[in-house]
């Protein structure tokens, strides 16, 4: 780690928003004296020419991919001390034939990672995500118990790098009130619910399953630091409401620093000079936070 850390930022998808967003980061005078930022991919207006603004293709996904792997070979090398990204588009990845169905599975397999997990950070809210990009149907049955509890170990171990040194968890059940003791389905009971007590029996601070209706108000009224979001939507859409252009994605379990957008490509204002940087700002401090402060913590 240097002093003044350097901080690869990847364009993303060159169709997209992203190299707009990861230029306007870059010229951003408060960022540029806390540290180097390190562009990876077709950045400058010149290079990203070749790509349709606002189309998916393959090109613009293997541009994306290449970028990512390359900014993942110096940060393992310790030649940038972070990865912040900026967002890829799932159906230019299928495009050119890669079978990740994001950056999260991408970066565990780039860094050998055993288990992973997404993040959404704001001040407000901590969500983690145990499921991640799967359509809704598939939920039920890739909610294993050692799924849930090894995430509710991956949020436990981590947090406390976030400034949370005895982390407060909650699990927000799968079925509408949690699914009432098995009246309204039978995972909470019979998956969530055991997953719980072995982790609270392996002394990690966590509760649930709860209600998922009213969980995130409580995290955010300060009874949790963080809670366990069953599938990406339910998740997401709590911190977007309350976080949007502030909230940064972060991928715990990597041996690197990895964050990112709380956004995706924007295909529609691509190109027009409007897109807003504000949460790749936001990942870009977050990454140096954790770059010079790995360990530090405190009682959230």
């Amino acid at each position: 780690m240097t002093p003044r850390p350097r901080i690869g930022v990847t364009v993303g998808d060159p169709a997209g928003i992203g190299p707009e967003i990861a230029r306007k980061a870059a010229a951003d005078g408060e960022l540029s004296a806390s540290c180097e930022i390190v562009l990876y991919g077709p950045s400058t207006e010149a290079a990203g020419a070749r790509f349709e603004r606002g189309r998916v293709s393959a090109a613009a996904g293997r541009a994306a991919y290449d970028a990512i792997v390359e900014a993942v070979e110096d940060a393992r090398a310790g030649r940038i001390d972070a990865v912040a990204t900026a967002p890829i588009n799932k159906e230019a990845f299928a495009a050119a034939g890669l079978p990740w169905r994001g950056h999260t599975d991408l970066l565990a397999h780039l860094t050998g990672a055993a288990r992973v997990a997404m993040m959404f950070y704001a001040e407000s809210l901590r969500v983690v995500l145990a499921t991640v990009h799967i359509p809704l149907a598939e939920v039920p049955r890739a909610l294993t118990r050692d799924v849930v509890e090894g995430t509710i170990a991956l949020a436990a171990s981590e947090l406390p790098r976030f400034g949370f040194a005895s982390p407060r968890l909650a699990v927000a059940g799968l079925n509408p009130h949690a699914g009432e003791h098995g009246v309204i389905g039978t995972e909470d009971r019979d998956v969530l619910a055991p997953a719980v007590a072995a982790a609270r029996a392996r002394g990690v601070s966590v509760d649930g399953p709860f209600a998922a209706d009213t969980v995130f108000v409580r995290a955010m009224r300060g009874e949790f630091d963080a809670v366990v979001a069953c599938y990406h939507d339910q998740g997401l859409i709590p911190i977007k409401l309350v976080a949007f252009g502030r909230a940064v994605n972060v991928t715990l379990g990597l041996p690197i620093v990895r964050t990112s957008v709380d956004h995706g490509t924007a295909f529609d204002i691509a190109g027009k000079g409007v897109a807003d940087p504000s949460s790749l700002i936001e990942a870009i401090k977050l990454a140096m936070r954790l770059v010079r402060e790995p360990r530090a913590g405190r009682q959230g």
